[in-house]
């Protein structure tokens, strides 16, 4: 393909993507267009395209980073702080322009049909689309990029009239699912145990860590949610872990690096931090014993292999 071909397919591609007006972001988002504007030009968190009269005109994927943005604050990060993450975190994924195109668009038509059967509090019509969807993409691909995001679309929104109904109807429907998958896959001796930072996690987001934890080996087992943290070090020594590691989806307590230095003296296994809190604090456990997996799921497999194998410092 010739350099001037490949730029008229690159061109093509962008005129046939949908763009939206600030106006129309605002709306789907909840979020003003002055601070969409601010996000823009104080902190460089969205790059929209311009008009030729210049006008912003935002991406899909623009529109998920709005979301990601508002996801974070609400967790307690300063805006400040989010860009960092967000980088972080689209490095990781990097897949090519046309992986992006063809499966988002893919996955915003499951979505659709997903978000049809919760709004009719359809069960039988939802238990069909997960079997249809399970069928076709990976466990990863179903959780991470399918139905966890729309289950925080509709978090995000509870308060709006109707919507809170709708989410625990999804909510209950993709925790029982999760456990479920979790408790068919192996563990026990040898396994790795995963709990949730007191406070820190919804029960959802644990189940599914679990299951990208674990990937198509499957050996991480998870403890019910408000485990106390004072007693890992007891079951540890029952359970006799490969390793431990502790989930958190909220912006670190200024003493966590110290309490999981405290923790780490106190058990028979290695410590380990996942989720969103082991992005926020990785810095700060530089040097120490307890090594960060990431909050993305692919990475987070991938990290914890690499421990157990010894192949990932600390």
């Amino acid at each position: 393909m010739t350099e001037r071909a490949g730029a008229a397919l690159v061109s093509d591609s962008l005129q046939q993507e949908e763009l939206f007006p600030i106006r129309e972001v605002s709306r789907l988002t909840g979020v003003h267009p002055v601070t969409l504007r601010a996000w823009e030009r104080r902190y460089g968190l969205i790059q929209p395209t311009r008009t030729d009269s210049g006008h912003r005109l935002y991406s899909a994927a623009d529109i998920e980073s709005v979301r990601s943005i508002l996801a974070w604050i609400e967790r307690g990060v300063s805006v400040s702080k989010v860009g960092k993450i967000l980088a972080r975190s689209s490095a990781i994924k990097m897949p090519t322009p046309v992986y992006v195109e063809v499966t988002a668009s893919e996955w915003g038509e499951w979505q659709a049909r997903i978000r049809s059967a919760v709004a009719a509090f359809d069960g039988v019509q939802l238990e069909r689309l997960y079997g249809q969807i399970f069928s076709t993409y990976p466990l990863l691909v179903v959780f991470q990029d399918i139905f966890v995001p729309l289950w925080q679309e509709l978090l995000l929104h509870r308060d709006d009239y109707g919507q809170t109904s709708a989410w625990l109807f999804l909510d209950a429907f993709l925790r029982a699912r999760a456990l479920q998958r979790l408790q068919l896959a192996a563990s026990g001796q040898g396994a790795v145990l995963l709990s949730a930072l007191p406070g820190h996690c919804r029960e959802l987001e644990l189940l599914v860590a679990g299951l990208l934890l674990g990937g198509a080996e499957g050996r991480v087992q998870v403890l019910a949610l408000g485990q106390p943290l004072e007693e890992l070090a007891l079951v540890c020594e029952k359970v006799q872990p490969q390793a431990l590691v502790l989930f958190s989806n909220q912006p670190p307590a200024d003493d966590l690096p110290r309490q999981l230095s405290r923790l780490a003296l106190a058990l028979p296994c290695p410590l380990l931090l996942a989720g969103d809190a082991s992005e926020l604090v990785e810095e700060e456990l530089s040097g120490s014993p307890i090594a960060c997996l990431g909050n993305e799921g692919r990475l987070m497999h991938q990290r914890l292999q690499q421990f157990l194998a010894g192949h990932l410092d600390t």
